[in-house]
């Protein structure tokens, strides 16, 4: 796997996670939402520099211009809920993929530490030959992108995949090296040292879920 820790590097993709991250400015769930989106945006960006492109001749009013274009087949997959933000704001750039949606969520029995991750849901097109790109702000223990990947695989073999987050442990990216295919990247825009008992990134953001749509019963 191929890791793009895009936050590395001092740019305005901080201030997007510092927004999130602050305990008064992640209140309003509006700015929550649009910054999600926004390092969608970014992150959407700095993978479209590793697609594969060819040349398009394009009329314009005066003339022709040859551009080089991507060619990729992409399917965008989100994990339902907290991925509906960061989906929409890669769509703001790849506004011509297929997409898909899973649900995905933690199952606590008995409110212990311990949890399983149970996938429910799913509507995507045919994988087969495309390029997957998976979204989910938080990576947290990496588990819901092993599942998810593995009840993707009735849907075909992708010909590479891509993994978007916003935040992610150190924990979660290692786990997600070791269960993905070697050709997968992962695009994301900070990396936190650890996780606590019930699996959240430390020091994080909290339930990214929760503060963009409220909290679940």
């Amino acid at each position: 796997m191929t890791i793009h820790n895009i936050g590395k590097d001092n740019s305005l993709l901080n201030r997007f996670v510092s927004e999130m991250r602050d305990v008064h400015i992640q209140k309003d769930s509006m700015r929550f939402r649009r910054n999600i989106e926004r390092i969608g945006e970014v992150l959407g960006y700095e993978m479209s520099k590793t697609l594969q492109y060819s040349d398009t001749t394009v009329q314009t009013p005066l003339g022709e211009k040859v551009m080089a274009l991507p060619q990729e087949n992409l399917v965008l997959c989100s994990i339902l809920r907290a991925g509906l933000p960061l989906h929409q704001g890669l769509l703001n750039y790849f506004d011509k993929v297929e997409n898909g949606f899973v649900s995905a969520y933690r199952e606590h029995k008995n409110n212990e530490d311990d949890f399983e991750v149970i996938v429910n849901y799913f509507a995507t097109p045919s994988l087969e030959g495309k390029v997957l790109v998976l979204s989910d702000p938080m990576l947290a223990t990496g588990k819901t992108m092993e599942n998810v990947l593995k009840a993707l695989e009735p849907y075909g073999t992708p010909a590479q995949i891509h993994i978007v987050a916003v935040i992610g442990s150190v924990i979660g990216v290692d786990y997600v090296k070791k269960v993905f295919p070697e050709n997968t990247h992962l695009w994301i825009a900070a990396v936190d040292p650890d996780i606590n008992a019930r699996g959240y990134i430390l020091p994080g953001l909290g339930d990214a879920g929760d503060l963009s749509f409220g909290i679940k019963m």
